[in-house]
This record gives structure tokens, C-alpha cells and sequence, in this order.
């Protein structure tokens, strides 16, 4: 499949999606955007956990711009129609009834920070970058990044990296949010599928309330989100949590691993 734009493998429980245009820092054309959809929409169906990664050295450099660069003046009716077509795509990763880990490495920039943000949990290794150039390139987020990494960072930062085109090593972007793990160079996408093996073994109820309800709760007022959350917390209720309550009265559950440690074990970040 290495001629693939997106390629696609499942690995047991895992679903494996790889962006493929590393001569281009698999930067976001139409055709990775169109493959990204069913390879995302594939993995809903086939796997219990996923994870996204980019080939080559880099994550994903944003938005290809030699590509936008023939149609952002184009008419109003032409340019409504393709700003925004990533939303659909990711909404599906971010808000589907699977949980998903982002390996990342190298240029995470623009829409590769937006992909990024829509994953559930994000590994980078220090190799990582992260940017939000569109200041600088007289234009603006359009992947969901004003709601999805706003959220993750927070105004004041978002606003500082897309004005300033300040650029945030692997480690300042574990401090801002932007992921949760930092490997060594070269270590995040096997850190990411052991995280996600990890995810796979959970009861697939609870991933999906994770995965898809948690987000929306995060929309909510206080007492509407309170709503949800009781709504959901009876939904996921099945013969597995039954198991899972008995084997921690009869003793037989695994034990929580040690403070800062992650769930399977590992560490949470890389020395500096």
C-alpha cells in the first residue's frame, strides 16, 4: 500500500492509518483528505482502538499551500465549499465510537495540529514540533482547530502561536496540552500502538463514552452535561462492567499501575 496517499492496516485490535506523502511532510492535499475518510470510517468498523501516524519524518505540515494556492481566490461559492470539508472527516475520529492515539514526530503544523487535536490521546517524540503559522500566511485555522486546539491550549496560547508564528518544541507542548506522552526520537508510534492495545483491552462501552460522549459533554452547560453524564454512565452499564466490579471485590482485577506511570505501564514522558 505504499503508494497509498493514506495507507491502512489493521494490526489485531488496532487499526494502523498512516499519512503517505512523506515527500511533501505529508502535507493535507485533496486526495489525503478524501482517503482519510474511509480509512477513519473503516476503522470504526473493523478495530476497538486506532491510531494515526504519518510516514516519512514528519506528523503533517498543514495544509498543502502549493495546492490552495489554486483556488483560495476563486469565487465566494467555489472557496465556501472547500474551506471546511476537513470537519466531517475529523468529527468521525473525534467523536466515533473508537478511541484514538496521534504518533507524532516532526512538523505537526497548521492542519497536522488539527488532525492531531482530533485524536483522543497524543504521543510526540522529541523530534516534534508544533506551529500555527496561518498568521503568517494570511489565512486562518479551518480544520476545527479553533474549537479542538483551543480547547487543548487554551486562548492566550493559541492566539500567541497563530500571531506570532512562535514554534513549540515536543516538550513545551506537553506543558501546553497538546499531547500527553513525549518519547525519545523515533519511539512515538510504537509507544503509540502499545498505548492503544492498551485502550483495545477496555470494555468497548465505556471507550465509545470516552470517545464520543465525554467531548460533547465538554459542549454542554453544567446541569445539561450532568444530564448526559448520568444518561451515559447507566448506557455503558453491561454484563462486562459486571465482571469487571467482581473481579476487583474477589481481588482478581489488575492493580493501578504506580503514580506517574501511564496505564500500561510506561513512562509518561521523556526525560529532558
Amino acid at each position: 500500500m505504499a503508494e497509498e496517499v493514506v495507507t491502512y492496516e489493521l494490526d489485531g485490535e488496532i487499526a494502523l492509518i498512516g499519512l503517505n506523502r512523506p515527500d511533501k511532510r505529508n502535507s493535507i492535499s485533496d486526495s489525503l483528505r478524501e482517503g482519510l475518510a474511509p480509512a477513519l470510517a473503516r476503522a470504526q468498523n473493523e478495530a476497538k482502538a486506532g491510531v494515526i501516524f504519518g510516514h516519512g519524518d514528519h506528523f503533517c505540515a498543514g495544509l498543502d499551500l502549493s495546492e490552495a494556492l489554486q483556488w483560495v481566490n476563486a469565487p465566494p461559492e467555489v472557496r465556501l465549499r472547500r474551506r471546511g470539508n476537513l470537519h466531517p472527516v475529523l468529527d468521525v475520529m473525534a467523536r466515533g465510537y473508537i478511541p484514538f492515539v496521534a504518533a507524532l514526530k516532526g512538523a505537526t503544523i497548521g492542519g497536522g495540529l488539527e488532525i492531531a487535536s482530533a485524536a483522543h490521546v497524543r504521543v510526540a517524540d522529541e523530534s516534534t514540533f508544533f506551529a500555527l503559522p496561518e498568521g503568517q500566511r494570511g489565512i486562518f485555522v479551518g480544520g476545527g482547530g479553533s474549537v479542538r486546539i483551543q480547547r487543548l491550549m487554551g486562548f492566550a496560547r493559541m492566539a500567541d502561536l497563530m500571531l506570532t508564528g512562535r514554534v513549540l518544541t515536543a516538550h513545551e507542548g506537553e506543558r501546553f496540552g497538546l499531547c500527553q506522552y513525549v518519547t525519545p526520537k523515533g519511539d512515538s508510534l510504537e509507544r503509540a500502538k502499545q498505548l492503544a492495545r492498551r485502550i483495545a483491552k477496555n470494555a468497548p462501552l465505556t471507550n465509545w463514552a470516552v470517545a464520543s460522549c465525554l467531548n460533547r459533554v465538554n459542549d454542554m452547560s453544567h446541569n445539561d452535561g450532568l444530564f448526559m453524564e448520568t444518561l451515559i454512565s447507566q448506557a455503558v452499564n453491561s454484563q462486562r462492567s459486571y465482571d469487571g466490579l467482581k473481579a476487583f471485590v474477589e481481588h482478581r482485577a489488575d492493580r493501578l499501575v504506580e503514580p506517574g506511570k501511564s496505564g500500561d505501564g510506561g513512562e509518561t514522558i521523556a526525560k529532558s
